[in-house]
């Protein structure tokens, strides 16, 4: 195991009911904006709920932040949280609005363009205070200090980071699931299990507490998964899910292991070019990187295949390959599909994104060997 530094100051307020909890939860005076997405809060009460917990502060509201959120409707929300001096920030949604808010967090103190945050020109050195009330589980965004962009401008989509925009609290009522569509209720197991498999499916560094803790929580998904897309008003299968997706990207499994994040790279290109899903893109590249960078995480697959597939027989190749399969086809279980040519894209996006990393002048993946020439491997893998 790699030596290594964790801290998580997020509060996590967690169960039915705690949304009436944010006027304790909220400094006394503060001027909040209120972030959210396209106005479904308005329809399943938890807008009125929250409403209702802030009476009496001075809330200015900034609604339509998109999924795969925008640059350009962020940078009208930092303008107005400026002209109105705002000093805490609600997010009132799923990963999109809270990474949105992130931004708008990190802006709102500084006269530089936003754009410069994202690309790491500037360093966040100052950012408003932020929370959270999560109305869908998926990114674990609640509970870390990562934030995705996009440009639609330049069909760019980049990640920032910064310690400062981790939330000070996030509200974690599991009720939030029993009025979602199934499609985000998908993405969101899937987008769950990928963010595992990024900081899992690597290489062995006899880290055991990491690896347990990671297998169990995919074995988690895979078992929850038909259960709450079946019933999804049950509460216990709501919260279980809530919890492991919180979990699945909190830095707590990825504290001393080596991590990839390749399979999201290129899926945020995808989404850029495409318009995509996020977790819809990592259903499809995952299995990509599995295929053809199995040598390089051989040891990861095998026990990866062992552990939470029970697969044991066949030769090695035999067997990376049934788990390849099995993971492919719980992506397919859940509604999502797992090729480009099931959204029409072809040769002509492969080229684009292998020519956009190679301008880029950066490789991938845990030991940053996945050059331009395997990412067109890896989606030729999934035409």
């Amino acid at each position: 195991m790699y030596n290594f530094i964790f801290q998580n100051p997020v509060k996590i307020v967690f169960g039915k009911g705690q949304i009436a909890r944010l006027n304790q939860l909220v400094p006394p005076g503060a001027t909040i904006m209120l972030t959210y997405g396209g106005g479904s809060i308005k329809k399943n009460g938890i807008y009125d709920a929250v409403k209702q917990a802030l009476a009496g502060f001075n809330i200015i509201e900034f609604g339509g932040i998109e999924s795969n959120p925008k640059y350009e409707t962020l940078v009208k929300a930092i303008e107005l949280g400026k002209q109105k001096n705002v000093n805490f920030l609600l997010a009132v949604g799923g990963g999109s609005v809270l990474d949105g808010t992130k931004l708008i967090a990190a802006a709102l103190p500084i006269p530089n363009d936003p754009w410069d945050i994202i690309q790491n020109k500037v360093k966040v050195e100052i950012a408003i205070p932020l929370a959270v009330v999560t109305t869908i589980p998926a990114t674990g965004s609640e509970m870390n200090e990562r934030a995705v962009i996009s440009r639609l401008s330049t069909q760019e989509k980049y990640a920032f980071a910064s310690p400062l925009v981790m939330p000070q609290f996030a509200i974690l009522d599991p009720e939030v699931c029993y009025t979602l569509p199934k499609k985000q209720l998908a993405n969101g197991l899937v987008d769950s299990y990928i963010h595992v498999m990024e900081q899992y499916l690597t290489f062995p560094v006899d880290a055991m507490v990491q690896d347990k803790f990671s297998e169990s929580l995919l074995k988690i998904i895979i078992e929850i998964a038909p259960k709450i897309l079946d019933d999804q008003t049950n509460y216990d299968y709501c919260a279980n899910f809530m919890w492991t997706s919180t979990l699945a990207l909190n830095g707590l499994i990825g504290a001393g292991v080596p991590q990839d994040w390749a399979s999201h790279k290129i899926g945020h290109e995808l989404t850029a070019l495409h318009g995509l899903d996020h977790a819809q893109t990592l259903a499809i590249i995952l299995p990509g990187v599995m295929n053809i960078m199995r040598e390089s995480k051989r040891e990861k697959l095998e026990q990866y295949g062992r552990e939470v597939w029970n697969i044991t027989m066949g030769s090695v190749n035999e067997r990376i390959d049934k788990a390849i399969n099995k993971t492919e086809t719980f992506f397919q279980q859940t509604g999502l599909k797992t090729h480009l040519s099931d959204f029409n894209i072809g040769e002509d996006t492969i080229e684009k994104i292998a020519n956009r990393f190679e301008k880029r002048a950066f490789q991938l993946g845990e030991h940053q060997n996945i050059t331009p020439d395997l990412i067109r491997a890896i989606l030729k893998d999934r035409l």
